[in-house]
């Protein structure tokens, strides 16, 4: 277990952007598990993940260029991070697709998968995981313009992106939506993002249904508190500091520690799996 898995804490720091940027944090997010051992189970699968520069995003598309994927990341706008990224997938030997824009607009995500598809070859793991999230301590706080843009981004780009990539997968395919411990436990100042991960929930399970005949599993991963760019983006100073301290470890989980989930359920091991939802919260019970 490396030194910083051991940390109970992190160091108070704050970011005043969203998405929020890896450069800054102190410690980094861990995205590689040194240990890991790879076996080839994405041998010739082309991933498309959302949030793919950063974070869970970042961990997930390295492991899965460990098992051999080639992958197309999608992000905003933080080059730098997807610059990183770029590099770790090409480390492992696998082509890297950087693909720059707002999820929140269906046309750039039919374009984005388009552009997937003719520069990798195929798609046939979409990984649904970019998200945004703004405190507001009270209801009445959460302004009409946020309300839209956190379902806009959070749960509205999993529909415009399944759409899009339906007609390019076949069966054995799968997609996998990234939603949160929140969603089953609610958060006293996370209100909206708590609510579109609940949604997420049920778009799961609805899809799963829907595409049971055409052998196109849909599952998903609901982390606990995790190490992101997005915390200290989203909370202050203070609150980053005690991230993850009331998890039954007490410490915040590190991306690296999310990603076998994706692995698993993007491979065939998970074959007879679809509808369900990954925990990897430290043992945090939430009865879903």
């Amino acid at each position: 277990m490396s030194q910083m898995k051991q940390e109970r804490v992190n160091p108070p720091q704050t970011q005043d952007r969203q998405p929020g940027l890896t450069g800054p944090m102190h410690p980094k997010p861990e995205a590689e598990a040194r240990q890991y051992l790879a076996a080839g189970k994405l041998k010739g699968k082309v991933a498309l993940i959302t949030g793919g520069d950063s974070g869970i995003g970042r961990a997930v598309a390295v492991h899965f260029a460990k098992e051999g994927a080639d992958v197309a990341i999608v992000y905003l706008n933080e080059h730098e991070d997807a610059r990183e990224t770029t590099r770790l997938i090409e480390a492992e030997g696998r082509r890297c697709l950087q693909l720059a824009g707002d999820i929140g607009d269906e046309h750039f995500c039919v374009n984005a998968v388009k552009s997937c598809v003719q520069e990798l070859g195929g798609l046939n793991v979409l990984v649904n995981n970019a998200a945004e999230q703004h405190e507001q301590k009270r209801l009445e706080d959460i302004s009409e313009a946020q309300l839209e843009q956190t379902f806009r981004t959070n749960i509205f780009a999993m529909f415009y992106l399944a759409k899009a990539a339906l007609p390019f997968m076949d069966e054995g395919d799968s997609i996998i939506n990234t939603t949160s411990i929140t969603a089953y436990q609610g958060h006293d100042t996370l209100i909206d993002y708590a609510s579109s991960k609940g949604a997420i929930v049920a778009f799961t399970r609805s899809l799963a249904n829907n595409l049971e005949k055409r052998g196109i599993r849909v599952n998903a991963v609901a982390p606990g508190p995790i190490w992101t760019p997005l915390i200290p983006a989203s909370f202050d100073a203070d609150k980053v500091a005690k991230h993850g301290s009331q998890a039954p470890m007490q410490r915040p989980g590190q991306p690296d520690e999310v990603a076998p989930c994706f692995v698993f359920l993007a491979s065939s091991d998970s074959s007879y799996m679809s509808g369900q939802v990954l925990h990897p919260n430290v043992g945090t019970v939430v009865n879903g």
